[in-house]
């Protein structure tokens, strides 16, 4: 369970968890096996803090998806300012083996006409960048070497920590990353054992593309790990009822 200490309010009714980005949603996917969940969560929950967490209970699995705002506190003096930042922690509680399960994050199949997108990952870090004439978007999250580090943080179970040997092996296909037609991302999971859990993160920002071109502010803003993203969910104040919504 995603922060399991801070309280949670129950919103009615339940609507699908997107990010609005300049080039559409981005929005998110799970399959267990065959059988994909429903785009819209069988519970939908507010923290403290306005960020949202929804939930699909299944009998072989529980799974929770967390929206926030995310400030990736960039040095001023070195990175020039994001247009926006906003970040998700995907998390899958096994009540049973799984064989198979696959997560998603992906803009919609037709981008504005003038938009490209490509690859734009690094080391540990899986992303795509998608650009017109005035705007710049970045979509990070862990690569399958991460996934096998994020073993060591206990964000992934400890034996992935030994599948660090087929990350770069090309003949292997049983898990791992798709970057499809580079509007998003998909990460097959290995197999899961009853009472595994894994977290993911995905961060979406954007900035006027000159400024993104010149000094990779958007790249840079998109690394954090889930437990980073975590504790800046838990660090965040509280909204007073009577205020507006966090931008």
């Amino acid at each position: 369970m995603l922060l399991p200490a801070v309280p949670r309010t129950r919103l009615r009714p339940v609507g699908r968890p997107a990010v609005d980005t300049p080039f559409g949603p981005l929005t998110f996917g799970t399959t267990i096996g065959d059988a994909g969940l429903p785009a819209l969560p069988d519970e939908l929950f507010e923290l403290p803090s306005g960020c949202t967490v929804a939930r699909w209970v299944r009998p072989a699995a529980h799974v929770e998806l967390l929206l926030t705002p995310f400030d990736p506190d960039l040095d001023p003096g070195h990175w020039e300012p994001l247009t926006g930042c906003r970040a998700a922690v995907w998390r899958i509680d096994a009540l049973a083996p799984l064989g198979r399960v696959k997560f998603s994050a992906g803009l919609p199949a037709r981008l504005p006409e003038g938009a490209d997108a490509g690859w734009d990952g690094g080391q540990a870090l899986a992303a795509i960048t998608v650009e017109d004439a005035t705007t710049r978007l970045t979509v990070g999250g862990d690569d399958e070497e991460a996934i096998c580090c994020a073993a060591f943080e206990g964000e992934a179970p400890r034996r992935w920590a030994a599948l660090r040997g087929e990350v770069y092996d090309r003949s292997f296909s049983a898990w791992g990353l798709d970057f499809g037609d580079h509007h998003g991302m998909s990460w097959t999971l290995p197999p899961l054992e009853a009472g595994d859990h894994c977290e993911l993160p995905v961060v979406a920002a954007w900035a006027p593309a000159e400024a993104a071109e010149r000094c990779g502010n958007t790249w840079q803003a998109v690394m954090p790990s889930s437990k980073t993203l975590l504790a800046h969910v838990t660090a965040l104040p509280a909204q007073r009822a009577d205020a507006p919504d966090a931008d």
